[in-house]
């Protein structure tokens, strides 16, 4: 019905041409189309009546002025008030006031009017009834709209249809939008420019845009598509919703009188499309133009300079903003607290915020965003969050999903509980934004049951949500219940697009399930996403979190493009190999290559130089990173030069290394300072940095359990009852080791000693076998490794039923070679495992790839890629 509508209008030749010319439009074409006048355009006019009567003019007159001002119901009073006098009113007066609700969307006075309009017994004109069509779609009754549309019968005129395919349009009955406009075809009606907006609108759907084409043409033959703004803005809507830039770029080069709208929208289209550079090149032509910005236009670039992190740039467009006394305006404001805080400078960002005249949801909302995507001011960001549910603005969805992820960042349990029970309150702990920061926020605490039940509560679960519920329980070694969550994702009735692939290979990379990951990758290729940058990168960060780096290297190979992302990970993957070498090329090679690098990427560089023992390249790319690159270090980047002197043994440096920070040291820098202590035995500063990480966060177990285990090394059996009896005391458990390995789509879970296995006596015995043999070959038991006051023979037996240990032997049993036995573990290895399993390897010949809490440890014939430096 469609393509004969069309065709029936404008020949089937001329479609065929007009769909070609839109396809090529030249930019500047050299002779204009008439302008088109449209004689069914219908206007009320205002005319006075002439009437002998003074007081009926005047009433009328006053009934007129309080409708356009929207004093609707002091305009109803002035009509009960011509009634009691007996001065009836006209249709232009009725007509006024169904605008007036038209306006303000006011049903039920608008149906008040309607009333009255039937009790005067006046004959409807098509004014009149098409204000009634439009009152009632657009107050969203489409059944009454439909009924008086129909009731028209051949008095139907273009606003009339054009209200019905509007409404269809935006409420997501595009077919239906598009059959009317049609039919309105078939009937001969000539569309206005309202019209063509709401069925190109329609046709944004991917399903009709071979119908958008086609209307294309139709515009281009009537004349709309030169020199109508609205129509052209409706085209570049369109293309740009179904990722089609180029097209949308040529509708707007063909609009020969643009307007600022027109380059704001074309603006803000290529940044939301993550086009930002183009964006910035397509204001300063608007700027050449001698169009001036307004706030929308500014915001929009002003985001792409964020999304871009062009701080530059985004200075400039901060002073254009002065000069044109927009600084203070709340879209403009925003904008540059949210770029000010992705470029690190959240002083910069706050003195924006502090200026602004007024604060709404929305500026409070970025502010707080900006802090706890910092990292570094979580504590700001609920300081203020405090300041705004203190003053008069509600926070809304975005609000509590930001400041949740202050919380998890913060470890703060209580803060993130009592946030949680406002969250109730407000009656959004079910919107799934809200939701998704619950369940992650308890996920970081450990608190699965938490998690799981927010999860649980959620009205319509989606992707991120069994993607965070995923993550969170293999984060936390639940690992059958985030495998049921992975199952539960792809049952889910949400297509096979790219976010959905890409949250499933995140979740197989968490739990370590290659065999899954290969799975997903296999069906992705046959959906045809192979080409996707999203899929690619989380090809590559599934491969390098799975130990298969070469895999994760085809997969960057194969990819057409790569952004920071992609060199990220895989500079990433190769880091957490213990390849420094590899990892510093590749990041020479991004850099070659015109990518910048971002703060995730210097935390892998530096992560790789600590894994290596690279103190002077690591001193080098920490201080470029600034320098150079204008990366602003976070407590993260701290704590990887702390992981770098400490593995080195450059301790005392470390420790002034810390005290010389601008910022006030973490939990996490002074853990791995006493991490430092631990490996190579400084009791007095391992004594300072868990006198520190106690007064921070006093119940984090890991600074007792690092203290008793260097005190346990040193023989110091006393200060280990000690420190085992304060953390009873507070109630703390230490993280019990586990290991994990998966055989034919099944994890199987080990801790030390464990004997609940069903192939628990095979293991067991698999192990005095292989004691045996590597004895042989001469391994010697370490027992300084067992960190308890028992007998030696005890201790050489306590070693034997360390959990990765038992998963290299349940991988021994169950599997064959070539394939390499994958065993991870939640903590680091002990060094007389790390000893044996080499051993193993040599004895066995086959290989074992080891993913501890820090790196993956690849052994091969009684060597490890780490060369025993981890």
């Amino acid at each position: 019905m469609v393509a004969s509508s069309l065709l029936g209008w404008m020949g089937g030749t001329m479609l065929a041409e007009a769909h070609l010319a839109a396809r090529f439009l030249p930019s500047n074409p050299s002779v204009r189309p008439p302008r088109r006048s449209n004689p069914t355009a219908t206007s009320v006019s205002f005319r006075r009546v002439s009437t002998r009567n003074p007081s009926l003019e005047a009433l009328k007159d006053r009934l007129i002025r309080l409708a356009d001002s929207g004093r609707i119901d002091d305009a109803l009073s002035t009509l009960d008030l011509m009634a009691d006098r007996g001065i009836p009113a006209d249709l232009v007066s009725y007509s006024v006031l169904l605008r007036s609700c038209i306006r303000s969307r006011d049903l039920r006075r608008g149906r008040l009017v309607q009333r009255r309009l039937l009790d005067s017994g006046l004959q409807f004109d098509s004014v009149v009834t098409n204000s009634l069509i439009s009152l009632y779609s657009k107050c969203g009754e489409w059944e009454a709209a439909l009924s008086i549309f129909e009731e028209m019968g051949s008095r139907r005129d273009v606003v009339s249809w054009t209200a019905l395919v509007s409404y269809a349009a935006q409420n997501g009955m595009q077919g239906r939008a598009i059959a009317m406009f049609c039919q309105m075809l078939e009937t001969g009606i000539i569309p206005n420019e309202f019209s063509f907006c709401s069925v190109i609108q329609a046709c944004s759907k991917s399903e009709y845009q071979w119908i958008g084409w086609a209307i294309l043409g139709f515009v281009v033959k009537m004349g709309f598509f030169w020199w109508d703004a609205s129509v052209g803005c409706a085209l570049i809507d369109m293309f740009a919703e179904n990722d089609d830039l180029l097209s949308a770029r040529k509708v707007f080069d063909g609009i020969l009188e643009r307007n600022a709208v027109v380059w704001t929208l074309m603006i803000s289209r290529y940044g939301q499309h993550g086009r930002g550079r183009d964006a910035l090149d397509l204001y300063l032509e608007m700027i050449l133009s001698d169009f001036e910005p307004d706030r929308f236009t500014l915001s929009s670039v002003i985001s792409a300079c964020s999304d871009l992190e062009s701080l530059e740039f985004g200075r400039q467009m901060h002073s254009q903003a002065i000069r044109l006394g927009l600084a203070h305006d709340a879209c403009v404001g925003c904008t540059l607290v949210d770029m000010y805080a992705k470029c690190s400078l959240m002083d910069d960002s706050r003195k924006v915020f502090d200026r602004m005249d007024e604060h709404s949801v929305m500026s409070w909302t970025t502010i707080i965003s900006g802090y706890a995507q910092s990292s570094m001011h979580d504590e700001k960001a609920i300081e203020l969050f405090i300041n705004m549910i203190n003053g008069s603005v509600r926070p809304n969805h975005f609000t509590y999903s930001s400041i949740l992820k202050a919380c998890a960042n913060l470890a703060d349990s209580q803060v993130g509980q009592q946030i949680h029970a406002r969250v109730i309150k407000s009656g959004l702990a079910f919107v799934n934004f809200v939701g998704n920061s619950l369940v992650s926020m308890y996920a970081r605490f450990g608190r699965m049951e938490e998690a799981i039940r927010a999860f649980d509560s959620l009205y319509e679960k989606n992707v991120v949500s069994c993607n965070a519920i995923a993550d969170g329980c293999a984060k936390n070694y639940n690992y059958e219940q985030a495998i049921e969550v992975l199952y539960q994702i792809q049952s889910m009735d949400m297509g096979a697009n790219a976010f959905t692939f890409a949250s499933l290979l995140s979740a197989a990379a968490s739990i370590g399930m290659l065999s899954k990951g290969q799975q997903l990758h296999a069906q992705l290729l046959k959906a045809g996403l192979r080409s996707d940058m999203g899929i690619g990168n989380s090809l590559i960060s599934m491969y390098s979190r799975c130990g298969s780096i070469d895999d994760a290297c085809q997969a960057f190979g194969e990819m057409n493009d790569h952004n920071v992302i992609s060199w990220t990970a895989m500079i990433t993957g190769f880091a957490k190999q213990g390849d420094a070498d590899q990892a510093l090329k590749l990041y020479q090679n991004m850099v070659s290559a015109g990518v910048k690098p971002n703060a995730v990427t210097y935390v892998a560089v530096l992560s790789s130089c600590s894994h290596a023992g690279l103190v002077e390249q690591g001193w080098e790319h920490f201080h470029a990173m600034q320098k150079d690159h204008r990366v602003a270090p976070t407590m993260e980047h701290y704590a990887c030069m702390v992981d770098l002197l400490g593995r080195s043994g450059l301790l005392e440096d470390a420790f002034k290394f810390i005290n010389s920070m601008p910022l006030r040291a973490d939990v996490l820098v002074w853990r791995t300072l006493l991490g430092g202590c631990s490996v190579h035995g400084d009791i007095r500063l391992g004594e300072i940095a868990a006198k520190r990480i106690l007064e921070l966060a006093p119940e984090d177990p890991a600074a007792y359990v690092l203290l008793s285990n260097m005190y346990a090394e040193v023989g110091r059996w006393e200060d280990v009852a000690t420190v085992r009896h304060a953390m009873k005391e507070r109630n703390l458990n230490k993280e019990a080791g586990l290991s994990w390995i998966e055989v034919e789509n099944i994890i199987h879970k080990f801790h030390v000693g464990d004997t609940s296995h069903p192939q628990a006596q095979k293991i067991y015995a698999k192990l005095d076998e292989l004691f045996a043999r590597i004895k042989e070959m001469g391994y010697v038991p370490n027992t300084n490794f067992v960190l308890h006051d028992i007998e030696d023979h005890l201790k050489e037996q306590y070693l034997l039923q360390h959990s990765e240990k038992i998963a290299v032997a349940f991988g021994l049993i169950n599997t064959s070679g070539p394939k390499p036995i994958r065993v991870f573990k939640n903590l680091r290895v002990c060094g007389d495992c790390h000893n044996a399993i080499k051993c193993i390897s040599k004895a066995t010949g086959r290989d074992v790839i080891l993913r501890d809490s820090n790196r993956f440890h690849h052994i091969r014939n009684g060597e490890c890629s780490c060369n025993d430096y981890w």
